[in-house]
């Protein structure tokens, strides 16, 4: 058995006789299983919102759940147990009852280091619903560019989109494009979370309305960061292609910068059909303490007002005042600081819950080892696959456990990340174990590091057939017909 994310209950039925397909190679193989099972919604069974049956012998292949999004995810489950057996193609006997131990299961794609186009946020859409992960975390603004189309406020697209990190081309989503990209995600049953990330990092504002910021803040640190990566220091009015943060503002105290606010927050709500907005929040080094809290605490509102609740990252938890129910993002190393693991704690003390995105093992653009050419290192060093998978949510902060836990999610940042390509070279297969660590019961015999790195390995070839540039990490025994995969 093979599945990925692992099943919470899977009964091997070897032996009965598998359910032969008549076809030549894996697609055509997968494309006549999918075609041959039969599903059925039912109701009372128990299975939730996402959960599902399903039971395959020689004679038929059977689904069911109690939605639409159950069915899919049985589809997931089918298609990873296609396997070639003696020249011939065939899905094992098994009965499998399955749902998720955390209800949001997340990636995130950081557009505005380096944008992608609809057709990019697409495919990585198709990778991350494969295996059962339903949140696709937008990061829409950053120093080096905003990304999203707010008619209230044109020139943030005109003047402020137009570079990327290390100077590549940057770009934006009309709203037309975003509410494609959402359409898109819902087909495969996910939300769409777009962050605005505010009061910090906020440069790329200061080059279209540069009466809502406060000038750069530098230290010696950026002087030293920015000659290490023979980079330039941000300039008032310039656009930034380098990647040192803290340095920006909003102006906390002008009244401007919260009717802003209000316009952007409001136009992303009546785009976005999910229930969240992301308010970012993190990184603030240039804003003094107080003011910081005063301003998160009122666009927590500002977004609650617009019937959404409210995703913060976990330094937003220093604040009172923020709206009930705000949402906290952890995102600090898997062994918090107290005061780091206060703040988390306090998202659920204003009756909110935590989503579990540890830099040191869920952060998907951090390099393999000293040797990746793609990624960073600042994380506690490299992330190994098997550090990516060997941690559980409810050991991270003191204090909050299950019933705290909204769920994981696994960012992909882009400093060096400019390509699909390179997406897939730093995703795979580590974003498997944040799908699995988000959807696997803790207590599972198969959840393990030796059972994660056997079935990662059989999903090669069907990582390779769909296109998938895999790293072929050397601590997984890929399965022949893995391909050569990225290095």
């Amino acid at each position: 058995m093979h599945i990925v994310p692992a099943p919470a209950v899977f009964q091997d039925l070897s032996h009965a006789a598998p359910y032969l397909l008549d076809a030549q190679n894996l697609d055509a193989a997968i494309e006549t299983a999918l075609d041959a099972i039969d599903e059925e919604l039912v109701s009372g069974e128990g299975l939730g919102a996402e959960g599902y049956r399903l039971y395959i012998d020689d004679l038929a292949m059977r689904a069911e759940a109690e939605t639409e999004a159950g069915l899919f995810y049985a589809r997931q489950s089918l298609t990873q147990l296609v396997t070639e057996r003696g020249g011939r193609w065939a899905v094992p006997a098994a009965a499998i009852r399955d749902a998720p131990r955390f209800p949001y299961r997340g990636v995130m794609l950081d557009v505005a280091r380096h944008f992608f186009p609809v057709e990019v946020v697409k495919a990585y859409i198709d990778r991350a619903a494969a295996l059962k992960l339903n949140a696709l975390h937008l990061h829409l603004t950053d120093d080096q560019g905003w990304r999203i189309e707010i008619e209230a406020w044109p020139r943030l697209t005109e003047t402020a989109s137009g570079t990327s990190a290390n100077g590549d081309p940057g770009g934006f989503y009309t709203k037309a494009q975003y509410r494609e990209i959402v359409a898109y995600a819902a087909s495969r049953h996910m939300i769409v979370v777009p962050e605005i990330d505010v009061p910090g990092h906020t440069h790329a504002v200061t080059l279209a309305y540069p009466e809502l910021t406060e000038a750069p803040v530098l230290t010696d640190l950026h002087a030293v960061a920015a000659r290490e990566l023979g980079q330039e220091l941000p300039v008032t009015g310039e656009p930034y292609t380098g990647w040192a943060v803290g340095f920006s503002s909003l102006k906390i105290h002008d009244e401007a910068t919260y009717a802003f606010l209000a316009d952007v927050f409001g136009e992303l709500a009546e785009m976005t059909p999910g229930p969240y907005l992301h308010l970012g929040g993190d990184e603030a080094l240039g804003t003094p303490a107080e003011d910081f809290q005063a301003f998160v605490a009122r666009v927590s509102q500002i977004i609650a007002g617009t019937r959404k609740t409210p995703i913060a990252w976990h330094e937003a938890g220093a604040a009172s005042g923020l709206a009930l129910g705000t949402v906290g993002q952890y995102w600090q190393l898997r062994t918090p600081a107290e005061h780091q693991a206060a703040e988390a704690r306090a998202f659920v003390a204003n009756g909110g819950r935590v989503i579990l995105s540890p830099a040191d093992a869920t952060y998907l653009d951090m390099k393999y080892d000293s040797s990746t050419p793609l990624g960073l290192t600042w994380a506690d060093g490299p992330t190994s696959v098997e550090r990516s998978y060997s941690w559980d949510p409810a050991a991270i902060v003191p204090g909050i456990q299950d019933d705290d836990i909204l769920g994981v999610e696994a960012p992909l940042w882009t400093e060096t990340v400019a390509t699909l390509a390179d997406i897939d070279q730093l995703a795979f297969p580590r974003i498997a174990s944040a799908a699995e660590i988000g959807w696997s019961p803790a207590d599972s015999a198969l959840r393990t590091w030796d059972s994660f790195r056997a079935r990662v390995g059989a999903l090669g070839p069907l990582w390779a057939s769909q296109g998938t540039g895999f790293h072929r990490s050397g601590e997984i025994d890929w399965a022949p017909g893995s391909g050569t995969g990225a290095s």
